[in-house]
């Protein structure tokens, strides 16, 4: 009910302003009649009441022209005093409504300077031209405290609804760094499923792509040999089947309630991707070097997809049957190292072009892409002896952390 009034107030400005005017007239005949107890009227009433609706009918600018209007009621108030009424809230209301629109409207000092200003100026006229027959207190008190009431009434208001309109901000402000946040999450998210899809599809597609040529080459001379590899491609197919799984069910998940479909890849596993690659004909070497010691589980992810997809792209596009993974462990880093040596391809295997193009496509793009999200770096390009190198550092995990295990 309170906010349905003031929404109808904010809404009807110029018609509150005539009903403030008119009340304060309608006030102006009972203060312009009011005496002392035991006095009577020395001046007639119609003079103050035509000063005081002066004065109130200058309060329809108050909102435009607010400094004005303190100026032209307070030169009816002055005059009230100099006519020798009392100064009441009743004649010097329209004064009391200007300083209030102005200390709401206007900054702080601007208010304080105004009412101090028509402090001097009303006391002052009832000292030296109002009647001798009004107490000296009551000439004082009345005024200082009438003018000073809606002064701070109206600085606590803007004060207030400065306060107000700050906690809003505030409130909109986080509210959009909110959905900035939430929209930023989505989209890592999405790049990294999309990085997982290509990885996963780019190496069992390219060994089964790979695997099937090599059957359908051996199919007549070497039947036994088709059929070893046939039976390794249904593996591949199906080992590819289940990764995919895996990752577009992360798609699906609505709460972390859900438990993963399985473990994630990692190094430990590096043996078993090595050894996939030999069904596409590609022999993998890997070395360490170094005390193995252990990575977060986002780079142990990463650092089994880097090295997925430098031999996916070896099988691709490198001519030759053999590559090499070097791992490197170091105080706070572990490197990475994927090498072929470009050439020919194997006799078993189909031809493929002599070497890798650094930037094509998304591989390299996306490799790059997990190092920096891991903290690492990662630097592709063709080796000067001829071959490509995919060389990739990564952190580990801190001693502190390690000694904990």
């Amino acid at each position: 009910m309170i906010h349905d009034l003031r929404r109808l107030l904010r809404c009807h400005p110029r018609t509150v302003d005539l009903v403030v005017a008119a009340t304060l007239l309608a006030c102006s005949f009972p203060g312009s009649v009011m005496t002392l107890p035991g006095r009577t009227l020395e001046v007639p009433w119609w003079p103050g009441v035509l000063v005081t609706g002066v004065s109130s009918l200058a309060l329809l600018w108050r909102r435009t022209l607010p400094r004005t209007t303190v100026v032209v009621t307070l030169g009816g108030a002055m005059a009230v005093a100099a006519l020798g009424y009392i100064l009441t809230v009743l004649v010097i209301g329209p004064l009391m409504v200007a300083l209030y629109t102005l200390a709401r409207g206007a900054d702080r000092t601007t208010a304080n300077l105004f009412t101090a200003c028509g402090i001097a100026l009303l006391l002052g006229t009832a000292l030296v031209v109002g009647p001798d027959t009004e107490p000296l207190v009551l000439k004082l008190v009345g005024p200082v405290f009438w003018l000073l009431l809606p002064t701070s009434l109206g600085t606590t208001t803007r004060l207030r609804a400065a306060y107000l309109e700050a906690v809003q901000a505030r409130a909109e402000h986080a509210e959009r760094t909110r959905e900035n946040e939430a929209r930023h999450r989505v989209t890592e998210e999405r790049m990294r499923i999309a990085r997982d899809l290509h990885d996963v599809v780019a190496h069992h597609l390219v060994l089964a792509n790979l695997q099937a040529a090599t059957v359908v080459r051996l199919m007549r001379s070497r039947p036994e040999e088709a059929e070893r590899i046939a039976t390794e491609l249904a593996g591949t197919t199906l080992s590819a089947v289940r990764e995919l799984k895996a990752t577009v069910g992360l798609l699906r998940h609505t709460d972390d309630s859900e438990t993963p479909s399985g473990p994630a890849p990692g190094l430990a596993q590096l043996a078993e991707l090595a050894a996939s690659f030999e069904h596409a004909g590609l022999s993998v070497t890997v070395n360490t070097e170094g005390r193995p010691r252990p990575l977060s589980a986002g780079a142990d992810l990463t650092a089994y997809r880097i090295v997925q997809e430098a031999l996916t792209n070896v099988t691709k596009h490198a001519g030759t049957g053999s590559a090499e993974v070097r791992l490197s462990y170091a105080h706070d880093r572990l490197g990475i190292t994927v090498t072929d040596h470009g050439g020919t391809a194997t006799p078993h295997s189909p031809a493929r072009p002599s070497s890798p193009v650094p930037t094509g496509g998304y591989g390299v793009i996306g490799m790059r892409e997990r190092a920096l999200s891991a903290g690492g770096r990662l630097r592709a390009g063709h080796r000067p002896e001829g071959g490509f190198e995919v060389v990739t550092e990564l952190p580990l995990l801190p001693h502190t952390q390690n000694s904990l295990a």
